[in-house]
């Protein structure tokens, strides 16, 4: 029987180890999506306790901030909200993610957990209730006292070498300015474009975000024409702070293409509160998206999609704590000819960039493979690119599929590897798992006579999805 988190982890091979300990173990880090706040980086916030780094509390505009993978599985176990979001003692909070761990049998969190315990803290010995106190005291002291537990230590310890935050287009980049006057920060922070509330036309407060919108870009957006223009002028400012990636989250990808007057009508019935058909939606929407795409094109910045996702479904949660606490759900989305449209519309001029395409749908993976497959180019290899396993399929089974897709429909070998989606700065163990995972699906094929044991060809693999293929694809 196998220690538990030996150093060998999820390795079960000897290729697998040798891949993994040889080549993809001390590699840096490219983390091109996450959620991490670019302020607590500058102000290089120091922790209290174990609890404000996994379970997080309340912004002052009393929105939560937190890890809601934690939050979803604490309720899965009975605890009740006041612990898992409110206002209750921090020690107890954590007692309670201790015993719904030690119930989380199969799940990744139990794993991520666990590493990261060991990685930033030393302790070897699995999270239980009987031992969380002790564990409580060693990282409470930890995080106060050493000097590579701030919010930098723990990344520059975590060898990142770029990060690429999730930021509105309204934003300053106050942040990201001051973070770039730091001569030996020794890693790259770089603002994403997420511009969502823009694109999401049918949401509550469309109206009053296109005013933040407009003042910020210092014009008055009028029509879907303006609401382009405007996007183009954030675009400019968010290149210029070192943009180099843009981030979609879409119930699906619409493709409606119509007019620009027809767009403006639909902008401006709904700018005055009028309810939108579906149609008129995936107008817009295809108007603004295919608009965008152009812009990423011409500044060399990579369009990331991410869909199937039905969000905030408990509806009475949702009044209660707001988006993002852990209230959605995989969904499927049958847009596949959609995508191939959008993605036709943009090649047929030359306007395409490039793209990685996420879904939360596993079922998803061949079909968004094998119509990457057709709009592939000589600009860089694997332009279009199947996002890693996100989200619900952020496991081991979840990557296990999302590679084998892209290794039988497409080039493995290529691929751009993992990102934390995360909002907590401990969370770079999950490219640790990742390497390790396959490390051993490579190590697996090598094994069963299915890829030969070419020593320069595996190197050039390992390292290039570990690694390389990030840095070459994004420009680090």
């Amino acid at each position: 029987m196998k220690s538990f988190m030996d150093k060998d982890f999820m390795l079960y091979n000897d290729t697998a180890k040798h891949l993994f300990h040889d080549y993809a173990e001390s590699l840096p880090i490219v983390d091109y999506h996450c959620h991490i706040s670019p302020k607590e980086i500058y102000e290089d916030r120091r922790y209290n306790n174990i609890a404000e780094v996994w379970l997080g509390g309340r912004n002052a505009d009393g929105t939560y901030f937190g890890d809601h993978y934690k939050w979803r599985l604490m309720r899965s176990n009975g605890v009740n909200e006041d612990i898992v979001t409110g206002s209750a003692d921090p020690f107890a909070k954590f007692m309670e993610l201790a015993k719904t761990l030690e119930m989380s049998i199969g799940n990744p969190l139990y794993h991520w957990c666990n590493l990261e315990l060991k990685k930033y803290f030393g302790i070897t010995e699995p999270l239980t209730a009987d031992n969380a106190k002790e564990i409580w005291d060693k990282t409470s002291d930890m995080l106060q006292h050493d000097p590579n537990l701030t919010v930098r230590g723990i990344i520059r310890q975590s060898n990142v070498a770029y990060i690429g935050t999730t930021d509105d287009p309204a934003d300053t980049l106050e942040w990201h300015e001051k973070l770039a006057e730091i001569k030996d920060l020794g890693f790259q922070v770089c603002p994403s474009f997420r511009p969502d509330k823009a694109v999401n036309i049918q949401r509550p407060g469309f109206a009053e975000y296109i005013g933040q919108l407009g003042e910020a870009a210092g014009m008055k957006i009028k029509s879907a024409a303006d609401v382009c223009a405007a996007l183009d002028n954030r675009i400019d400012f968010f290149k210029a702070h070192g943009c180099k990636a843009s981030d979609h989250g879409l119930d699906y990808v619409p493709f409606a293409p119509c007019t620009i007057e027809e767009a403006d009508r639909v902008f401006r019935k709904a700018m005055s509160g009028e309810v939108l058909t579906k149609k008129e939606i995936d107008e817009y929407q295809t108007t603004v998206l295919l608009s965008l795409a152009r812009k990423y094109h011409q500044e060399n910045i990579v369009m990331e999609i991410h869909y199937s996702c039905s969000r905030n479904v408990n509806k009475r949660m949702f009044r209660l704590e707001g988006p993002d606490t852990g209230f959605d759900m995989a969904a499927k989305s049958l847009c596949y000819q959609e995508l191939a449209d959008f993605f036709s519309a943009l090649d047929e001029k030359n306007e395409l960039p490039k793209c990685i395409v996420f879904s939360l749908d596993q079922s998803d993976f061949d079909q968004i493979t094998t119509c990457l497959g057709c709009f592939q180019s000589d600009e860089v290899p694997g332009k279009m690119q199947l996002g890693a396993a996100w989200w619900f399929l952020d496991t081991r089974d979840g990557m296990e599929a999302q590679m084998k897709s892209l290794a039988r429909l497409g080039i493995l070998g290529n691929f751009v590897g993992m990102l934390t989606d995360s909002r907590s700065f401990l969370s770079y163990t999950r490219h640790d798992y990742f390497r390790r995972i396959a490390c051993n699906l490579i190590g697996q094929w090598v094994e069963n006579g299915e890829y030969p044991a070419n020593e320069a060809s595996l190197k050039k693999i390992v390292e290039g999805i570990s690694y390389k293929n990030a840095a070459r694809y994004f420009g680090i």
